[in-house]
Protein backbone atom coordinates (compact mmCIF):
# COMPACT_ATOMS: atom_id res chain seq x y z
CA UNK A 1 0.00 0.00 0.00
CA UNK A 2 1.41 3.70 -0.83
CA UNK A 3 -0.38 4.66 2.62
CA UNK A 4 -0.40 3.83 6.26
CA UNK A 5 -3.88 5.25 7.22
CA UNK A 6 -6.46 7.05 5.45
CA UNK A 7 -7.47 10.75 5.49
CA UNK A 8 -10.47 9.81 8.18
CA UNK A 9 -8.20 7.95 10.39
CA UNK A 10 -5.35 9.52 12.07
CA UNK A 11 -6.33 10.88 16.08
CA UNK A 12 -4.78 12.90 19.12
CA UNK A 13 -3.23 10.02 20.69
CA UNK A 14 -1.29 9.00 17.33
CA UNK A 15 0.63 12.35 17.78
CA UNK A 16 4.17 11.43 17.45
CA UNK A 17 3.90 9.04 15.03
CA UNK A 18 4.70 9.17 11.65
CA UNK A 19 2.11 8.72 8.92
CA UNK A 20 1.42 8.59 5.54
CA UNK A 21 -1.43 9.71 3.51
CA UNK A 22 -3.00 9.92 -0.31
CA UNK A 23 -5.69 11.42 -1.58
CA UNK A 24 -7.29 14.14 -3.70
CA UNK A 25 -6.73 18.06 -2.52
CA UNK A 26 -9.85 20.04 -1.01
CA UNK A 27 -8.71 23.12 -0.51
CA UNK A 28 -5.13 24.87 -0.26
CA UNK A 29 -4.91 27.66 2.34
CA UNK A 30 -1.06 29.55 0.96
CA UNK A 31 -0.14 32.68 3.43
CA UNK A 32 3.58 32.68 2.84
CA UNK A 33 5.54 31.73 5.18
CA UNK A 34 2.68 28.97 5.68
CA UNK A 35 0.57 26.67 3.38
CA UNK A 36 -2.29 24.27 4.64
CA UNK A 37 -4.28 21.85 2.87
CA UNK A 38 -6.82 19.47 3.40
CA UNK A 39 -6.23 16.01 2.02
CA UNK A 40 -9.66 14.01 1.25
CA UNK A 41 -10.62 10.31 0.73
CA UNK A 42 -13.82 8.66 1.19
CA UNK A 43 -13.00 7.89 4.72
CA UNK A 44 -12.62 11.94 5.61
CA UNK A 45 -10.20 14.68 5.24
CA UNK A 46 -6.83 15.51 6.84
CA UNK A 47 -4.87 18.86 7.29
CA UNK A 48 -1.25 18.67 6.23
CA UNK A 49 1.14 21.58 7.31
CA UNK A 50 4.00 22.84 5.33
CA UNK A 51 6.23 25.83 7.04
CA UNK A 52 9.06 28.17 5.69
CA UNK A 53 12.12 27.29 7.68
CA UNK A 54 10.57 23.66 8.97
CA UNK A 55 9.90 22.09 5.85
CA UNK A 56 12.35 21.48 3.13
CA UNK A 57 12.51 23.89 0.65
CA UNK A 58 11.84 22.03 -2.39
CA UNK A 59 8.39 20.11 -0.55
CA UNK A 60 7.14 23.74 0.63
CA UNK A 61 7.83 24.95 -3.34
CA UNK A 62 5.67 21.88 -4.91
CA UNK A 63 3.23 22.42 -2.46
CA UNK A 64 2.43 25.94 -3.45
CA UNK A 65 2.47 24.49 -6.97
CA UNK A 66 -0.60 22.30 -6.30
CA UNK A 67 -4.35 22.97 -7.13
CA UNK A 68 -8.04 21.46 -5.92
CA UNK A 69 -8.19 17.86 -6.52
CA UNK A 70 -4.49 17.26 -7.28
CA UNK A 71 -3.45 13.43 -5.87
CA UNK A 72 -1.64 13.59 -4.16
CA UNK A 73 1.25 11.18 -1.58
CA UNK A 74 2.24 12.90 1.49
CA UNK A 75 4.55 11.47 4.75
CA UNK A 76 5.20 13.43 7.91
CA UNK A 77 5.07 13.52 11.44
CA UNK A 78 1.53 13.43 13.10
CA UNK A 79 1.39 16.54 15.52
CA UNK A 80 -1.99 18.26 17.80
CA UNK A 81 -3.19 21.06 16.18
CA UNK A 82 -2.76 24.45 17.60
CA UNK A 83 -6.16 25.04 16.36
CA UNK A 84 -8.59 22.29 16.48
CA UNK A 85 -11.34 21.60 14.28
CA UNK A 86 -14.22 20.03 16.07
CA UNK A 87 -16.38 19.49 12.65
CA UNK A 88 -14.23 16.87 11.15
CA UNK A 89 -13.00 13.42 13.18
CA UNK A 90 -9.28 14.33 12.24
CA UNK A 91 -9.62 18.21 13.40
CA UNK A 92 -7.08 17.19 16.72
CA UNK A 93 -3.81 16.31 14.44
CA UNK A 94 -2.57 17.64 11.19
CA UNK A 95 0.27 15.99 9.50
CA UNK A 96 3.88 17.96 9.72
CA UNK A 97 4.53 16.79 5.85
CA UNK A 98 8.41 15.82 5.12
CA UNK A 99 7.82 13.93 1.90
CA UNK A 100 5.39 14.85 -1.02
CA UNK A 101 4.55 13.45 -4.27
CA UNK A 102 1.80 14.41 -6.79
CA UNK A 103 0.44 11.59 -7.95
CA UNK A 104 -1.51 13.10 -10.51
CA UNK A 105 -2.34 16.76 -11.42
CA UNK A 106 -6.26 17.74 -11.98
CA UNK A 107 -7.92 20.28 -13.81
CA UNK A 108 -9.58 23.05 -11.98
CA UNK A 109 -12.88 21.11 -11.64
CA UNK A 110 -16.34 22.63 -13.24
CA UNK A 111 -17.70 23.43 -9.56
CA UNK A 112 -16.62 23.03 -5.97
CA UNK A 113 -16.70 19.54 -4.79
CA UNK A 114 -17.87 20.36 -1.18
CA UNK A 115 -21.43 19.72 0.59
CA UNK A 116 -21.90 23.18 -0.13
CA UNK A 117 -21.26 22.76 -3.68
CA UNK A 118 -21.67 25.47 -6.23
CA UNK A 119 -22.53 22.98 -9.02
CA UNK A 120 -26.17 22.76 -10.74
CA UNK A 121 -27.64 18.77 -10.80
CA UNK A 122 -27.22 18.73 -14.77
CA UNK A 123 -23.72 19.83 -14.20
CA UNK A 124 -23.18 17.50 -11.59
CA UNK A 125 -24.57 14.65 -13.30
CA UNK A 126 -22.66 15.11 -16.31
CA UNK A 127 -19.19 14.79 -14.26
CA UNK A 128 -20.72 12.46 -11.94
CA UNK A 129 -17.64 10.67 -11.24
CA UNK A 130 -16.26 13.89 -9.43
CA UNK A 131 -19.72 14.49 -7.33
CA UNK A 132 -19.24 10.98 -5.72
CA UNK A 133 -16.27 12.22 -4.20
CA UNK A 134 -18.57 15.50 -2.13
CA UNK A 135 -19.51 13.40 1.50
CA UNK A 136 -22.88 13.94 1.62
CA UNK A 137 -22.69 11.67 -1.98
CA UNK A 138 -20.36 9.07 -0.89
CA UNK A 139 -22.34 8.88 2.41
CA UNK A 140 -25.78 8.08 0.94
CA UNK A 141 -23.74 5.18 -1.36
CA UNK A 142 -22.79 3.98 2.04
CA UNK A 143 -26.18 3.67 3.60
CA UNK A 144 -26.85 1.76 0.75
CA UNK A 145 -24.04 -0.66 1.08
CA UNK A 146 -24.86 -0.65 4.43
CA UNK A 147 -28.83 -1.62 3.61
CA UNK A 148 -27.00 -4.20 1.24
CA UNK A 149 -25.23 -6.43 4.02
CA UNK A 150 -27.80 -6.08 6.34
CA UNK A 151 -30.34 -7.03 3.64
CA UNK A 152 -28.41 -10.44 2.63
CA UNK A 153 -27.18 -11.07 5.83
CA UNK A 154 -31.35 -11.32 7.68
CA UNK A 155 -32.21 -13.15 4.60
CA UNK A 156 -29.35 -15.66 4.60
CA UNK A 157 -29.67 -16.06 8.27
CA UNK A 158 -33.51 -16.68 7.80
CA UNK A 159 -32.68 -19.78 4.96
CA UNK A 160 -33.50 -18.15 1.88
CA UNK A 161 -31.16 -18.82 -0.87
CA UNK A 162 -29.77 -15.97 -3.30
CA UNK A 163 -29.69 -17.35 -7.16
CA UNK A 164 -29.35 -15.37 -10.38
CA UNK A 165 -31.98 -15.27 -12.61
CA UNK A 166 -31.68 -14.26 -16.42
CA UNK A 167 -31.56 -10.60 -17.91
CA UNK A 168 -32.39 -11.62 -21.48
CA UNK A 169 -36.05 -12.67 -21.12
CA UNK A 170 -39.61 -12.91 -23.62
CA UNK A 171 -40.99 -9.43 -24.15
CA UNK A 172 -44.94 -9.79 -22.61
CA UNK A 173 -47.71 -7.42 -23.39
CA UNK A 174 -48.70 -7.45 -19.32
CA UNK A 175 -47.80 -4.26 -16.77
CA UNK A 176 -44.99 -1.27 -18.07
CA UNK A 177 -43.55 -1.17 -21.73
CA UNK A 178 -40.51 -3.55 -21.83
CA UNK A 179 -37.02 -2.40 -23.10
CA UNK A 180 -35.86 -4.85 -25.87
CA UNK A 181 -32.84 -6.37 -27.41
CA UNK A 182 -32.96 -7.59 -30.88
CA UNK A 183 -31.12 -10.88 -31.33
CA UNK A 184 -28.40 -11.14 -33.97
CA UNK A 185 -28.14 -14.92 -33.99
CA UNK A 186 -31.68 -15.11 -34.44
CA UNK A 187 -32.64 -11.62 -36.94
CA UNK A 188 -36.25 -10.74 -36.33
CA UNK A 189 -36.50 -11.63 -32.64
CA UNK A 190 -36.19 -9.94 -29.67
CA UNK A 191 -35.59 -10.37 -25.98
CA UNK A 192 -36.22 -8.33 -23.19
CA UNK A 193 -35.28 -6.97 -19.99
CA UNK A 194 -36.92 -8.41 -16.90
CA UNK A 195 -39.60 -5.68 -15.37
CA UNK A 196 -39.52 -8.45 -12.36
CA UNK A 197 -37.93 -12.00 -12.27
CA UNK A 198 -41.50 -12.97 -11.39
CA UNK A 199 -42.16 -16.03 -13.85
CA UNK A 200 -38.27 -17.24 -12.98
CA UNK A 201 -38.63 -16.94 -9.01
CA UNK A 202 -42.11 -18.90 -9.34
CA UNK A 203 -40.35 -21.59 -11.63
CA UNK A 204 -37.43 -21.89 -8.56
CA UNK A 205 -40.39 -23.01 -6.35
CA UNK A 206 -41.67 -25.32 -8.79
CA UNK A 207 -37.75 -26.74 -8.37
CA UNK A 208 -37.81 -27.17 -4.79
CA UNK A 209 -36.00 -24.09 -3.77
CA UNK A 210 -38.64 -23.20 -0.75
CA UNK A 211 -36.89 -19.65 -0.03
CA UNK A 212 -35.67 -17.51 -2.75
CA UNK A 213 -33.79 -13.87 -2.94
CA UNK A 214 -32.22 -11.86 -5.25
CA UNK A 215 -31.33 -8.23 -4.68
CA UNK A 216 -31.36 -7.60 -8.95
CA UNK A 217 -31.87 -5.12 -11.45
CA UNK A 218 -35.34 -4.66 -13.01
CA UNK A 219 -35.52 -2.64 -16.42
CA UNK A 220 -38.90 0.01 -17.46
CA UNK A 221 -39.48 1.71 -20.32
CA UNK A 222 -41.75 4.25 -18.86
CA UNK A 223 -42.18 8.17 -17.90
CA UNK A 224 -39.50 9.19 -14.92
CA UNK A 225 -40.56 10.98 -11.81
CA UNK A 226 -37.91 11.86 -8.44
CA UNK A 227 -38.35 8.39 -7.38
CA UNK A 228 -38.00 6.24 -10.82
CA UNK A 229 -35.28 5.37 -13.01
CA UNK A 230 -35.49 3.16 -16.10
CA UNK A 231 -33.66 0.98 -14.14
CA UNK A 232 -33.88 0.17 -10.76
CA UNK A 233 -33.21 -2.61 -7.74
CA UNK A 234 -35.41 -4.81 -6.35
CA UNK A 235 -35.25 -7.01 -3.20
CA UNK A 236 -37.02 -9.90 -5.08
CA UNK A 237 -38.07 -12.72 -2.89
CA UNK A 238 -40.10 -16.19 -2.90
CA UNK A 239 -41.32 -18.37 -0.34
CA UNK A 240 -43.06 -21.82 -0.62
CA UNK A 241 -45.65 -23.51 1.79
CA UNK A 242 -46.77 -19.93 3.64
CA UNK A 243 -49.81 -18.07 4.02
CA UNK A 244 -50.31 -14.60 3.44
CA UNK A 245 -49.71 -13.82 7.26
CA UNK A 246 -46.31 -15.91 7.06
CA UNK A 247 -44.84 -13.47 4.22
CA UNK A 248 -45.91 -10.53 6.28
CA UNK A 249 -43.96 -11.62 9.73
CA UNK A 250 -41.04 -12.37 7.74
CA UNK A 251 -40.60 -9.46 6.09
CA UNK A 252 -41.56 -7.31 8.62
CA UNK A 253 -39.03 -8.94 10.25
CA UNK A 254 -36.64 -7.59 7.34
CA UNK A 255 -37.92 -4.18 7.79
CA UNK A 256 -37.24 -4.03 11.72
CA UNK A 257 -33.46 -5.16 11.07
CA UNK A 258 -32.45 -2.83 8.48
CA UNK A 259 -34.23 0.35 10.05
CA UNK A 260 -31.84 -0.93 13.05
CA UNK A 261 -29.17 -1.92 11.18
CA UNK A 262 -29.05 1.12 8.72
CA UNK A 263 -30.85 4.50 11.50
CA UNK A 264 -30.41 2.67 14.83
CA UNK A 265 -34.20 3.31 14.81
CA UNK A 266 -37.03 0.62 16.94
CA UNK A 267 -39.99 1.08 14.72
CA UNK A 268 -43.69 0.70 16.12
CA UNK A 269 -46.11 -1.27 15.20
CA UNK A 270 -46.93 -2.52 11.73
CA UNK A 271 -50.36 -1.62 11.10
CA UNK A 272 -53.21 -3.74 8.43
CA UNK A 273 -55.46 -1.69 6.59
CA UNK A 274 -57.80 -3.32 4.27
CA UNK A 275 -57.30 -1.47 0.48
CA UNK A 276 -61.12 -0.20 0.69
CA UNK A 277 -60.62 1.48 3.84
CA UNK A 278 -57.50 3.46 2.63
CA UNK A 279 -59.20 4.45 -0.16
CA UNK A 280 -62.72 5.41 2.11
CA UNK A 281 -60.36 7.33 4.58
CA UNK A 282 -57.51 8.45 3.12
CA UNK A 283 -58.09 8.64 -0.53
CA UNK A 284 -54.96 6.75 -1.44
CA UNK A 285 -53.44 2.88 -1.72
CA UNK A 286 -50.20 3.66 0.29
CA UNK A 287 -51.80 6.37 3.12
CA UNK A 288 -49.31 8.59 5.06
CA UNK A 289 -50.35 7.98 8.71
CA UNK A 290 -48.26 10.14 10.74
CA UNK A 291 -50.95 12.48 10.74
CA UNK A 292 -54.92 12.10 11.25
CA UNK A 293 -57.34 13.90 8.86
CA UNK A 294 -59.27 10.92 8.03
CA UNK A 295 -62.20 11.58 5.32
CA UNK A 296 -65.29 12.00 6.52
CA UNK A 297 -67.99 11.59 3.93
CA UNK A 298 -70.82 14.14 4.30
CA UNK A 299 -74.04 13.28 1.69
CA UNK A 300 -76.12 12.36 4.10
CA UNK A 301 -75.95 15.95 5.94
CA UNK A 302 -74.61 18.10 3.30
CA UNK A 303 -77.27 17.13 0.13
CA UNK A 304 -80.68 17.80 -0.20
CA UNK A 305 -80.68 21.52 0.60
CA UNK A 306 -80.37 23.28 -2.16
CA UNK A 307 -77.04 23.39 -2.99
CA UNK A 308 -76.08 22.03 -6.68
CA UNK A 309 -73.19 21.26 -6.21
CA UNK A 310 -73.42 18.63 -3.45
CA UNK A 311 -76.30 17.58 -4.63
CA UNK A 312 -75.45 16.33 -7.70
CA UNK A 313 -72.11 14.97 -6.47
CA UNK A 314 -71.68 10.85 -6.33
CA UNK A 315 -69.44 11.86 -2.79
CA UNK A 316 -69.08 15.12 -0.61
CA UNK A 317 -66.26 14.59 1.48
CA UNK A 318 -64.31 16.62 4.15
CA UNK A 319 -61.20 16.35 6.43
CA UNK A 320 -60.61 18.17 9.46
CA UNK A 321 -57.93 20.72 10.13
CA UNK A 322 -57.31 21.19 14.08
CA UNK A 323 -56.55 24.45 15.25
CA UNK A 324 -56.99 25.74 11.75
CA UNK A 325 -60.25 28.48 11.78
CA UNK A 326 -58.41 31.58 12.38
CA UNK A 327 -56.89 30.79 8.94
CA UNK A 328 -57.21 34.10 7.19
CA UNK A 329 -58.79 34.56 3.59
CA UNK A 330 -55.45 34.45 1.94
CA UNK A 331 -54.70 31.64 3.40
CA UNK A 332 -57.77 29.64 2.85
CA UNK A 333 -57.99 31.14 -0.91
CA UNK A 334 -54.34 29.81 -1.50
CA UNK A 335 -55.84 25.94 -0.39
CA UNK A 336 -58.61 27.16 -3.26
CA UNK A 337 -56.02 27.40 -5.80
CA UNK A 338 -53.71 24.48 -4.81
CA UNK A 339 -56.96 22.38 -4.94
CA UNK A 340 -58.23 23.88 -8.38
CA UNK A 341 -54.27 23.77 -10.00
CA UNK A 342 -54.73 20.80 -13.13
CA UNK A 343 -52.40 17.99 -10.95
CA UNK A 344 -55.70 18.10 -8.61
CA UNK A 345 -58.61 19.09 -10.85
CA UNK A 346 -60.67 20.37 -8.41
CA UNK A 347 -63.82 22.59 -9.29
CA UNK A 348 -63.89 24.45 -5.81
CA UNK A 349 -63.16 24.09 -2.39
CA UNK A 350 -65.43 24.66 0.79
CA UNK A 351 -65.13 25.45 4.23
CA UNK A 352 -66.23 25.44 7.55
CA UNK A 353 -64.64 27.55 10.32
CA UNK A 354 -65.55 26.12 13.60
CA UNK A 355 -65.42 29.21 15.90
CA UNK A 356 -64.30 29.24 19.68
CA UNK A 357 -67.68 30.34 20.73
CA UNK A 358 -69.52 27.52 19.51
CA UNK A 359 -70.81 29.13 16.20
CA UNK A 360 -69.68 28.20 12.69
CA UNK A 361 -69.01 29.99 9.36
CA UNK A 362 -68.64 28.98 6.11
CA UNK A 363 -68.24 29.32 2.73
CA UNK A 364 -71.99 27.77 1.56
CA UNK A 365 -74.01 29.98 4.67
CA UNK A 366 -76.78 30.28 2.38
CA UNK A 367 -77.34 27.03 2.07
CA UNK A 368 -76.74 25.55 5.56
CA UNK A 369 -78.23 27.11 9.00
CA UNK A 370 -76.02 26.67 12.14
CA UNK A 371 -77.36 23.17 12.91
CA UNK A 372 -76.80 21.94 9.62
CA UNK A 373 -73.16 23.04 10.14
CA UNK A 374 -73.05 21.54 13.47
CA UNK A 375 -74.25 18.05 12.05
CA UNK A 376 -70.73 18.62 9.46
CA UNK A 377 -69.06 19.42 12.45
CA UNK A 378 -70.55 16.33 14.62
CA UNK A 379 -69.52 14.17 11.96
CA UNK A 380 -65.97 15.47 11.09
CA UNK A 381 -65.36 14.75 14.82
CA UNK A 382 -64.90 18.95 14.66
CA UNK A 383 -64.12 20.95 17.93
CA UNK A 384 -64.12 24.88 18.67
CA UNK A 385 -61.04 26.05 16.47
CA UNK A 386 -61.06 23.69 13.70
CA UNK A 387 -61.46 24.10 10.22
CA UNK A 388 -63.80 21.62 7.57
CA UNK A 389 -62.42 21.48 4.31
CA UNK A 390 -64.63 19.90 1.33
CA UNK A 391 -64.42 18.68 -1.66
CA UNK A 392 -67.54 16.81 -3.88
CA UNK A 393 -67.46 15.21 -7.25
CA UNK A 394 -67.40 11.44 -8.84
CA UNK A 395 -66.02 8.96 -6.47
CA UNK A 396 -63.04 8.35 -7.56
CA UNK A 397 -61.79 11.93 -8.61
CA UNK A 398 -63.04 13.33 -5.35
CA UNK A 399 -61.29 11.27 -3.11
CA UNK A 400 -57.89 11.16 -5.21
CA UNK A 401 -58.40 15.25 -4.88
CA UNK A 402 -59.06 15.11 -1.24
CA UNK A 403 -55.45 12.87 -0.87
CA UNK A 404 -54.06 15.87 -2.52
CA UNK A 405 -55.58 18.18 -0.42
CA UNK A 406 -54.97 15.98 2.97
CA UNK A 407 -51.16 15.51 2.01
CA UNK A 408 -50.80 19.21 1.15
CA UNK A 409 -52.00 20.47 4.56
CA UNK A 410 -49.92 17.70 6.10
CA UNK A 411 -46.91 19.68 4.77
CA UNK A 412 -48.26 22.70 5.66
CA UNK A 413 -48.93 21.99 8.47
CA UNK A 414 -45.52 20.12 9.42
CA UNK A 415 -46.72 17.20 10.24
CA UNK A 416 -44.68 15.12 7.87
CA UNK A 417 -42.06 14.40 10.60
CA UNK A 418 -39.27 12.34 8.53
CA UNK A 419 -37.64 10.54 11.56
CA UNK A 420 -41.59 9.64 12.69
CA UNK A 421 -41.81 6.30 10.40
CA UNK A 422 -44.99 4.72 10.35
CA UNK A 423 -45.11 1.25 8.47
CA UNK A 424 -48.97 -0.26 7.27
CA UNK A 425 -49.77 -3.10 5.33
CA UNK A 426 -52.61 -3.01 2.67
CA UNK A 427 -54.04 -5.74 1.73
CA UNK A 428 -56.68 -7.41 -0.16
CA UNK A 429 -56.08 -4.98 -3.46
CA UNK A 430 -58.97 -5.61 -6.20
CA UNK A 431 -57.59 -8.75 -8.34
CA UNK A 432 -58.77 -6.92 -11.68
CA UNK A 433 -59.25 -3.02 -12.70
CA UNK A 434 -61.12 -2.06 -15.53
CA UNK A 435 -59.49 -0.44 -18.42
CA UNK A 436 -61.46 1.99 -20.51
CA UNK A 437 -59.14 2.48 -23.33
CA UNK A 438 -58.92 -1.10 -24.04
CA UNK A 439 -62.28 -2.28 -22.82
CA UNK A 440 -61.32 -5.27 -20.74
CA UNK A 441 -59.89 -5.82 -17.49
CA UNK A 442 -55.92 -5.90 -16.38
CA UNK A 443 -54.53 -7.47 -13.37
CA UNK A 444 -53.77 -4.90 -10.74
CA UNK A 445 -50.71 -6.87 -9.70
CA UNK A 446 -49.76 -9.34 -12.39
CA UNK A 447 -51.76 -12.23 -13.89
CA UNK A 448 -50.25 -14.75 -11.46
CA UNK A 449 -51.70 -13.09 -8.06
CA UNK A 450 -54.10 -15.41 -6.80
CA UNK A 451 -57.65 -14.40 -6.21
CA UNK A 452 -59.49 -14.94 -2.45
CA UNK A 453 -59.88 -18.30 -2.65
CA UNK A 454 -63.90 -18.17 -1.74
CA UNK A 455 -64.76 -15.52 -4.59
CA UNK A 456 -63.35 -17.50 -7.59
CA UNK A 457 -66.79 -17.99 -8.47
CA UNK A 458 -67.33 -14.66 -8.56
CA UNK A 459 -64.76 -14.33 -11.09
CA UNK A 460 -67.60 -15.74 -14.59
CA UNK A 461 -70.43 -12.91 -12.29
CA UNK A 462 -68.79 -9.74 -11.18
CA UNK A 463 -65.23 -10.11 -11.64
CA UNK A 464 -64.29 -6.05 -10.59
CA UNK A 465 -65.49 -7.35 -6.92
CA UNK A 466 -63.06 -9.96 -6.77
CA UNK A 467 -60.20 -9.33 -4.12
CA UNK A 468 -56.42 -10.61 -4.64
CA UNK A 469 -54.78 -12.36 -1.79
CA UNK A 470 -52.08 -9.33 -2.54
CA UNK A 471 -50.17 -7.00 -0.07
CA UNK A 472 -48.57 -3.24 -0.23
CA UNK A 473 -45.58 -2.51 2.36
CA UNK A 474 -46.91 1.12 2.91
CA UNK A 475 -44.07 3.53 5.09
CA UNK A 476 -44.76 7.13 5.43
CA UNK A 477 -47.06 7.14 2.59
CA UNK A 478 -44.32 5.77 -0.06
CA UNK A 479 -44.57 2.16 -0.88
CA UNK A 480 -42.30 0.25 -0.28
CA UNK A 481 -42.59 -3.01 -1.37
CA UNK A 482 -45.56 -5.24 -2.54
CA UNK A 483 -45.92 -9.14 -3.08
CA UNK A 484 -48.91 -11.39 -3.50
CA UNK A 485 -49.60 -15.57 -2.71
CA UNK A 486 -49.26 -16.84 -5.89
CA UNK A 487 -51.72 -18.98 -8.51
CA UNK A 488 -49.97 -22.40 -7.90
CA UNK A 489 -52.57 -24.44 -10.05
CA UNK A 490 -52.70 -24.68 -14.21
CA UNK A 491 -56.81 -24.53 -13.91
CA UNK A 492 -56.92 -21.43 -11.65
CA UNK A 493 -53.92 -19.75 -13.78
CA UNK A 494 -55.91 -20.93 -16.95
CA UNK A 495 -58.99 -19.01 -15.98
CA UNK A 496 -57.28 -16.01 -14.76
CA UNK A 497 -56.20 -15.57 -18.28
CA UNK A 498 -59.05 -15.79 -19.78
CA UNK A 499 -60.79 -13.41 -17.86
CA UNK A 500 -57.69 -10.73 -18.75
CA UNK A 501 -58.76 -11.39 -22.13
CA UNK A 502 -56.34 -14.13 -23.55
CA UNK A 503 -57.19 -16.71 -26.14
CA UNK A 504 -55.49 -20.25 -25.12
CA UNK A 505 -53.14 -19.16 -28.10
CA UNK A 506 -52.33 -16.23 -26.45
CA UNK A 507 -51.87 -17.48 -22.85
CA UNK A 508 -49.60 -21.18 -24.27
CA UNK A 509 -47.52 -17.92 -26.35
CA UNK A 510 -46.50 -16.00 -23.65
CA UNK A 511 -46.89 -18.23 -20.23
CA UNK A 512 -46.93 -21.83 -21.52
CA UNK A 513 -43.45 -22.72 -19.81
CA UNK A 514 -45.42 -21.44 -16.68
CA UNK A 515 -48.81 -23.64 -17.08
CA UNK A 516 -46.65 -26.84 -17.80
CA UNK A 517 -44.57 -26.24 -14.85
CA UNK A 518 -47.42 -26.06 -12.72
CA UNK A 519 -48.68 -29.50 -14.03
CA UNK A 520 -45.53 -31.08 -11.93
CA UNK A 521 -46.07 -30.66 -8.63
CA UNK A 522 -46.11 -26.82 -7.85
CA UNK A 523 -46.06 -25.89 -4.07
CA UNK A 524 -47.74 -23.36 -2.87
CA UNK A 525 -46.38 -20.24 -2.79
CA UNK A 526 -46.13 -16.05 -2.89
CA UNK A 527 -43.57 -13.59 -2.27
CA UNK A 528 -42.67 -9.84 -2.21
CA UNK A 529 -40.92 -6.99 -3.90
CA UNK A 530 -39.16 -4.26 -1.98
CA UNK A 531 -37.68 -1.12 -3.97
CA UNK A 532 -34.70 -1.42 -2.86
CA UNK A 533 -33.54 2.05 -4.16
CA UNK A 534 -37.05 3.55 -2.47
CA UNK A 535 -36.11 2.36 0.54
CA UNK A 536 -32.83 3.84 0.27
CA UNK A 537 -33.71 7.11 -0.22
CA UNK A 538 -36.25 6.81 3.01
CA UNK A 539 -33.49 5.73 5.27
CA UNK A 540 -31.81 8.39 3.67
CA UNK A 541 -34.15 11.27 4.41
CA UNK A 542 -34.53 12.32 0.47
CA UNK A 543 -37.53 12.61 -2.06
CA UNK A 544 -35.48 11.13 -5.08
CA UNK A 545 -34.07 7.71 -5.45
CA UNK A 546 -31.07 9.35 -7.48
CA UNK A 547 -29.37 10.28 -4.58
CA UNK A 548 -28.85 6.78 -3.96
CA UNK A 549 -27.78 5.46 -7.27
CA UNK A 550 -23.95 5.66 -8.07
CA UNK A 551 -24.52 6.43 -11.58
CA UNK A 552 -28.37 7.46 -12.32
CA UNK A 553 -30.04 8.82 -15.26
CA UNK A 554 -32.24 12.17 -15.01
CA UNK A 555 -35.72 12.94 -15.87
CA UNK A 556 -35.29 12.24 -19.93
CA UNK A 557 -33.83 8.87 -19.21
CA UNK A 558 -30.85 9.68 -20.52
CA UNK A 559 -27.23 9.31 -18.83
CA UNK A 560 -25.86 13.09 -19.96
CA UNK A 561 -22.25 11.72 -18.63
CA UNK A 562 -21.49 8.81 -20.96
CA UNK A 563 -23.92 10.10 -23.63
CA UNK A 564 -26.22 7.91 -23.59
CA UNK A 565 -28.68 6.55 -25.23
CA UNK A 566 -26.79 7.25 -28.30
CA UNK A 567 -27.37 6.37 -32.10
CA UNK A 568 -24.94 3.09 -33.17
CA UNK A 569 -23.71 2.53 -36.73
CA UNK A 570 -25.12 1.03 -39.66
CA UNK A 571 -22.99 -1.79 -39.55
CA UNK A 572 -24.28 -3.13 -35.94
CA UNK A 573 -27.64 -2.60 -37.33
CA UNK A 574 -27.04 -4.63 -40.82
CA UNK A 575 -25.44 -7.03 -38.16
CA UNK A 576 -28.76 -7.21 -35.85
CA UNK A 577 -30.90 -6.94 -39.55
CA UNK A 578 -32.57 -4.20 -38.45
CA UNK A 579 -33.23 -1.05 -41.12
CA UNK A 580 -33.65 1.98 -38.84
CA UNK A 581 -31.45 4.89 -40.23
CA UNK A 582 -31.69 6.06 -43.50
CA UNK A 583 -29.12 5.22 -46.55
CA UNK A 584 -26.37 7.61 -46.78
Amino acid sequence: MLRTHTCGELRAEQAGSQATLCGWVQKVRDKGGMVWIDLRDRYGVTQLIFEEGVTDTKVIEMAKTIGREFVLKASGEVVERFAKNDKIETGDIEIKVTDLEILNASKVPPFIIDNDTDGGEELRMKYRYLDLRRGEVRDKLMLRHKMLQATRKYLSDSSFMEVETPVLIKSTPEGARDFVVPSRVNKGEFYALPQSPQTFKQLLMVSGFDRYFQIVKCFRDEDLRADRQPEFTQIDCEMSFVSQQDILDTFEGLTRFLFKEALDVEVGEFVHMQYDDAMRLYGSDKPDVRFGMQFVELNDVAQNKGFNVFDQAELVVGICAEGCADWTRKQIDALTDFVKRPQVGAKGLVHVKCNTDGTFKSSVDKFYSQEDLKAWADKAGAKPGDLILVLSGGIDATRKQMNDLRLHMGDLLELKDPMNFKPLWVLDFPLLEWDEDTQRYHAMHHPFTSPKEEQIPLLDTDPGAVKANAYDLVINGVEIGGGSIRIHDQKTQALMFKHLGFSDEEAKSQFGFLMEAFEYGAPPHGGIAFGFDRLCSMFGGSDSIRDFIAFPKNTSARDVMIESPSPISRDQLDDLGLDLLPSE
